[in-house]
């Protein structure tokens, strides 16, 4: 069962985009497995003065969070577009996670949606952050962590390290290597 959260910024959503969404959303079912409920966010929004869409989607599945995101002059191409991506996504990954999940390595990934826990700064006398984030720290192995931070797209990941039960770090290096920060108690 597959649940949709859409929700739109700076216009109107319509039953109608909505349902183009969940139309080319829809493709993306044959990944998921039909006894176990997904909820897929999507955040549409607009952006007036650059006159800009933005698609921006959340899944999760077998206990992995994929996300991608894209802007395009018209709302139904980035729609498009990062349907296309998160299809892509699922691809390369899918021979990983379910070597992964056979071999038992892997604990549960429960990654909460990072956009249901940020909060933008917006004190002029504070530091130059522009934006702040909760996480919730996971125990798991680094090589899950590599693998949790390429399906979200990021540049490093923060988990609790499985091997020690101390908060680590993974990230990719400019060589495109991986490399992992680990704390020492």
């Amino acid at each position: 069962m597959v649940e949709y959260q859409i929700r739109g910024l700076n216009f109107e959503l319509t039953e109608a985009i909505s349902d183009y969404v969940k139309k080319r959303l829809a493709r993306l079912e044959k990944y998921l497995n039909a006894d176990d409920q997904y909820v897929v966010r999507v955040k549409l929004s607009s952006h007036k003065p650059k006159h800009t869409f933005q698609a921006e989607v959340t899944v999760q599945i077998a206990n992995y969070v994929i996300r991608a995101e894209d802007t395009e002059a018209d709302l139904y191409e980035a729609i498009d577009a990062v349907t296309d991506k998160l299809d892509r996504q699922i691809k390369k990954y899918r021979t990983k996670i379910t070597k992964s999940t056979r071999k038992g390595s892997f604990k549960q990934l429960d990654v909460p949606d990072s956009a249901d826990n940020q909060t933008d700064a917006v004190e002029d006398d504070e530091l130059p952050i522009v934006r702040k984030k909760t996480v919730e720290l996971k125990p798991m192995v680094p090589e899950e962590a590599v693998l949790q931070m390429e399906l979200l797209g990021h540049d490093f990941f923060i988990f609790i390290n499985a091997e020690n039960d101390l908060p680590a770090v993974v990230y990719k290096r400019k060589d495109g290597q991986y490399a992992l920060l680990d704390t020492d108690n």
